[in-house]
């Protein structure tokens, strides 16, 4: 395992656990803003949000964007 393997394994549990506050904030928003809102409904529309950026930066990442960041 090389030296970026290692450190980011190190941290997989706290990308991971930053990743669900964001999810976690995003549903207290979104409740505090619609009162009535089907949090069902929310949730999957934000982890789409998610998965959108996500792919973004994937594409990002791909074409070099942070080889040199």
């Amino acid at each position: 395992m090389d030296a970026i393997q290692k450190e980011l394994e190190s941290r997989k549990s706290e990308i991971k656990t930053e990743m669900e506050l964001l999810f976690k904030a995003n549903m207290k928003i979104t409740d505090w803003d619609v009162p009535e809102a089907d949090d069902n409904e929310a949730a999957k529309i934000i982890l789409n949000i998610l998965q959108e950026t996500l792919d973004e930066i994937k594409v990002n990442v791909l074409d070099g964007k942070y080889d040199y960041y």
